[in-house]
């Protein structure tokens, strides 16, 4: 894929990495995925889509793509899952060692177990809210730990992982499974304080990773393991609202876009995530605010530190 262009045809003014307070790392890798293929190709999508959206937000009164967003070369590295793992790893934990706002556009899941292990390692008591159709909960699978069905097991054991919209997982996955703090799609339809629970769950400092199979395949059929009964779009908004509100979130990944040529509709969809993702986390921040820190946005009481800036002091 290219990345010769600057995110969603921002112009330079907003692109750069110097000044921008996000950075948005392409991920185009689907080496371990078992029924559609077609993620790499999510990332370069996505970006077409983003090219073609209005950058005024209506709801947050906002264009936060003035924040400054820097799009980076993408990680391409794919000689096996494990270095691709690796390759992630090494260049997020690189950005937010620069007080970057990071985010990660797969690809499949499993560019995650990369962006969690570093994200682990530079915040105390994180929480990884893993938004998705599977548990991705298995310690292996095709032979590597490193796989899409993975994606969340190094999580399991090393942080405070919540799992909301689940509704497709194997037996073994229950080994590893915490159901105190996992929400599946059929209770939740059944529980208006599904939202409040999650976040009663949660520590201050949150990674958010979201599968786009996540949502019901009604409203996002490009993807390469859809399950019925998934997520609807105004309720995942409420939803990551009050996320946002509440809790420092530190970054995010978005996964799974498989991308049709025929219907260019989840491409948009997954467009739009990620604008409005960025738009609630800078809510209410004009655009001169100093943000020499960027994990002061939302601070909560307690320690939301990274754990680099603490190495430093």
């Amino acid at each position: 894929m290219s990345t010769t262009k600057n995110y969603a045809g921002i112009t330079d003014e907003f692109a750069q990495l110097e000044t921008a307070k996000v950075v948005l790392i392409p991920v185009p890798y689907d080496g371990t995925s078992t029924w559609g293929k077609g993620a790499d190709k999510g990332p370069e999508a996505f970006l077409d889509a983003s090219e073609n959206m209005e950058l005024y937000d209506i709801e947050t009164d906002s264009e936060v793509y003035k924040q400054g967003i820097h799009l980076t070369s993408p990680v391409t590295e794919n000689d096996s899952p494990e270095s691709m793992v690796d390759a992630v790893h090494k260049v997020t934990k690189e950005y937010i060692k620069r007080n970057k706002f990071v985010t990660l556009f797969g690809g499949e899941h499993s560019i995650s177990i990369g962006s969690i292990r570093a994200f682990n390692e530079c915040f105390d008591n994180l929480t990884v809210l893993h938004i998705d159709a599977h548990a991705d909960l298995r310690e292996s699978y095709d032979g590597t730990p490193c796989n899409h069905a993975c994606a969340v097991h190094e999580a399991s054991q090393s942080t405070n992982l919540v799992q909301i919209g689940i509704r497709s997982m194997d037996a073994i996955e229950k080994t590893f499974m915490d159901e105190e703090k996992t929400f599946f799609a059929h209770d939740m339809v059944n529980d208006e304080y599904w939202m409040d629970k999650v976040v009663d769950l949660m520590t201050d400092n949150v990674f958010i990773t979201f599968d786009l199979d996540a949502f019901d395949p009604s409203i996002l059929p490009s993807t390469g393991t859809p399950e019925p009964g998934g997520l609807f779009w105004y309720e995942t908004l409420d939803f990551l609202k009050q996320v946002y509100k509440e809790k420092n979130v530190v970054g995010f990944d978005i996964v799974e876009l498989c991308p049709n040529a025929h219907d260019k509709s989840s491409d948009f969809l997954a467009a739009k995530l990620y604008y409005k993702m960025l738009s609630y986390k800078f809510m209410g921040e004009d655009v001169e605010d100093d943000y020499d820190n960027t994990y002061d946005v939302n601070y909560k009481s307690g320690n939301t530190h990274s754990k680099f800036e603490e190495d430093e002091d």
